[in-house]
């Protein structure tokens, strides 16, 4: 399954009550109260992934701290937010400059800085995690009664990683369209990810990733279409030099790296095209020997390829296979694209047209 290798923690998380505007610094340890509505129900349970990279500057010698394309990441979280709250509570929804402060003001907090430097000194992939709760003490499933933002902070060698083998899960949905869970980053979503690479597992013991068809298991298994990895978006890349976005929906997260990829790939002269993939044509994608990858790209692990897809029918037998085409030509391009993206968080690269490096001097 998908996991974090190589994570330490800073010491400190933040808490910011939303209703109160105040907001609060504990140890990375603190305890919440075990009596919650997010904890008993799953409610207001909304998080988010925010890749950073952190610096010396060597002029001032104060620490930098960079993030790509941070608007879209809070502007997400804001979305997340909004759902998990009634219509009467829709103007406690923090504004991005709320937000932004919010975090930037915990990661200027003095007793993270030698956590900062030691990144700095690494060089090495920093995450920051904010994710909601409620922080009232009581239980009933209600909407939250005393809303929170709060967040940690870590660094970490590599998420999920290649190579890797993924599966796909006819006989599972990640989310539901017509509920408008599957574009949000709700921890209601996860379990399905986990029991359906738990499925794989189960029929091929190598799998680490389960890929998920939509929500129409009524209808004939091939006219059904690819939506997600278990927790990343999908992107295929075709012998012919095509590469494929899946059409986002409300069954597709809105990922801000696969934008900044395919971004990438296309100043790099690649044809990328967004739409539907039926499981009928990645069938005969497979069949023919005409897909060179199928990558899972999200915020954590930026690019990952797989070295094998098997595809099953709805009775888990095996009815095809393919086998990343490690000589071709756009399955090594994607190795460099995947480099490339770290590299804009570094100022190694300049950033592309439509996005922005937010830098902050901590």
């Amino acid at each position: 399954m998908a996991g974090f290798e190589g994570t330490k923690w800073a010491e400190k998380q933040m808490c910011y009550l939303i209703k109160d505007k105040s907001l609060s610094f504990y140890g990375v340890d603190d305890k919440v109260f075990s009596v919650s509505h997010s904890i008993h129900y799953g409610l207001f349970l909304a998080f988010e992934g925010i890749r950073l990279f952190c610096k010396k500057n060597s002029h001032t010698g104060k620490i930098e701290v960079n993030f790509l394309n941070l608007d879209k990441n809070i502007e997400r979280l804001q979305r997340s937010i909004k759902f998990n709250l009634s219509f009467e509570q829709q103007n406690l929804v923090p504004s991005y400059k709320e937000i932004e402060d919010i975090f930037i003001t915990f990661l200027k907090q003095p007793e993270m800085r030698p956590f900062f430097t030691e990144m700095a000194e690494q060089r090495a992939q920093g995450y920051l995690r904010p994710f909601t709760f409620d922080e009232d003490r009581s239980i009933g499933v209600t909407f939250p009664v005393n809303p929170s933002i709060r967040a940690v902070i870590c660094r970490y060698d590599r998420y999920l990683g290649e190579p890797f083998t993924g599966v796909v899960i006819p006989n599972m949905v990640r989310a539901v369209g017509v509920n408008g869970t599957g574009c949000l980053k709700l921890g209601v979503n996860y379990l399905m990810s986990i029991k359906a690479v738990d499925a794989a597992k189960q029929m091929f013991p190598e799998a680490s990733s389960a890929l998920f068809l939509d929500d129409r298991p009524y209808d004939p298994l091939k006219s059904r279409n690819i939506t997600e990895w278990d927790s990343s978006c999908c992107l295929l890349a075709l012998k012919n030099g095509t590469v494929i976005k899946i059409s986002e929906s409300n069954l597709i997260l809105p990922s801000i790296t696969i934008h900044g990829i395919c971004t990438i790939l296309k100043k790099k002269g690649v044809t990328v095209v967004e739409r539907d993939v039926s499981y009928g044509e990645l069938i005969e994608l497979c069949n023919k020997n005409e897909l060179a990858a199928i990558c899972s790209v999200g915020t954590a692990g930026i690019l990952n390829r797989a070295q094998k897809l098997i595809l099953i029918d709805d009775k888990g037998n095996k009815i095809s296979e393919h086998q990343a085409d490690e000589k071709h030509e756009l399955y090594q391009l994607l190795g460099l694209v995947r480099t490339y993206y770290w590299d804009i968080y570094q100022e190694k690269e300049p950033v592309p047209e439509g996005h922005k490096l937010h830098k902050y001097e901590l």
